[in-house]
């Protein structure tokens, strides 16, 4: 099968390269591009983009970079298309991969979420985002699964320990 993964930060590139390993023993012929960071490129998937292009932290920084921001956004839905995904899997950095899933799930891509935004901290509008264009949300927090049952999410969620 064909994997995309994006990962925006350092956690997500642990996570993603732990996934990646993952996913090579259960898909030996799995062919895995990235945006990440060094350690899912170690893990044998063909990174893309490193995180650290577009690590933008407050407001004032994400204005400064607003056209490079719509750029990299851009470049990674041709991409997407170019390189025609079997699934998409985002990872943190919800900011960005929401606004990907969004186009992915009209364009008729499958896509998972791994490890969810911390929608319950924050930003718990972002909840009907994700439940419109995300197809799995694998969580490995208990009360993420129990937050995400209490909205209601019609989401299979799969606890992954």
């Amino acid at each position: 099968m064909r994997y995309y993964i994006l990962a925006g930060e350092a956690s997500g590139d642990l996570h993603g390269a732990n996934l990646i390993k993952a996913l090579q023993k259960v898909d030996t012929s799995a062919n895995i591009k990235c945006w990440g960071g060094d350690l899912m490129q170690d893990a044998g998937a063909h990174l893309v983009k490193h995180y650290k292009e577009r690590a933008f932290m407050g407001f004032t920084e994400v204005l400064m970079n607003i056209r490079k921001i719509f750029k990299l956004i851009s470049f990674c839905k041709k991409d997407i298309a170019d390189f025609k995904p079997d699934v998409i899997v985002f990872i943190d950095n919800s900011g960005f991969n929401l606004r990907i899933a969004k186009w992915a799930k009209a364009q008729g891509y499958r896509t998972n979420y791994y490890i969810s935004p911390q929608v319950w901290a924050s930003r718990a509008s972002r909840v009907k985002a994700i439940k419109r264009d995300i197809d799995n949300m694998f969580v490995i927090l208990p009360f993420v699964k129990a937050f995400y049952k209490n909205m209601i999410m019609m989401l299979p969620l799969l606890g992954i320990h």
